[in-house]
């Protein structure tokens, strides 16, 4: 497997993601994968390597142009994201750009998937309108970022959160609704019972905080559904179907 960091630009900020391609010279569809709010890190990496070792090309994109930050610093990074008008969009761009350009992607079959933040990120993608066939997001928060645009979304969208999830209150459910219903999307929400924030993430449980933590049954669930809406927004199947969970 072919994997690398790789650094560029937007609007003058240098960042670094990471790429992955079993088989970077055989033509095959690209997959944009987001960060959570902590930012880049091994779980992202590994869920990188995974989707190409299903066939894919990935890449993590980077939206701070750091990683291993403390908690605070963080948050702060994240609140900025959200609060200043389009940078989100701008950074996801920047990635998705360069997602389309590596070796062996084809450019018309394009999905983004995200984390957390990441899951925001994903959707607002599809709301800029980059060519993205579908828009996952894995414990997503449903708030929309300062600037975010009010295109029509071609994409197919599947958000899927935990009921239990504190960061994601049911007014933000319904208005998240509201939207995809207003713009006659393709659209699914998902809601797992009993579950918290950031149920992906193994690490999570490490912060002790009321709301959060790991499941590994949604997180094999949500993967499962992840992979079975790409493969129907690409129309083929995966090089090697759908993996059994690790």
């Amino acid at each position: 497997m072919d994997t690398r960091a790789i650094a560029y630009d937007c609007d003058g900020t240098r960042l670094t993601g990471y790429a992955a391609d079993g088989a970077p010279h055989r033509k095959k569809p690209g997959i944009l994968v987001a960060h959570e709010a902590f930012g880049m890190n091994d779980h992202i990496r590994a869920r990188t390597r995974r989707l190409a070792e299903l066939g894919y090309a990935a890449f993590a994109l980077d939206m701070y142009g750091a990683e291993g930050l403390s908690l605070p610093e963080a948050v702060s990074r994240h609140v900025t994201l959200m609060s200043a008008p389009g940078l989100m969009l701008a950074r996801a761009s920047a990635a998705f750009s360069v997602l389309t350009a590596l070796p062996g992607v084809d450019p018309e079959r394009t999905a983004a998937i995200g984390f957390c933040q990441g899951g925001i990120t994903a959707l607002e993608l599809a709301r800029g309108g980059a060519p993205v066939r579908c828009a996952v997001g894995f414990h997503p928060g449903l708030m929309r970022p300062a600037g975010s645009p009010d295109q029509p979304i071609r994409a197919k969208v599947l958000m899927m959160i935990g009921d239990q999830d504190p960061d994601v209150p049911p007014e933000d459910r319904t208005a998240f609704a509201a939207e995809m219903q207003s713009k006659t999307v393709d659209w699914q929400l998902h809601l797992f019972g009993g579950v918290g924030h950031a149920y992906t993430n193994p690490d999570i449980d490490r912060l002790n905080r009321p709301g959060y933590g790991y499941n590994a049954a949604a997180d094999r669930r949500s993967w499962t559904m992840m992979l079975a809406l790409i493969e129907e927004a690409f129309e083929a199947p995966a090089a090697s179907g759908l993996e059994e969970h690790r």
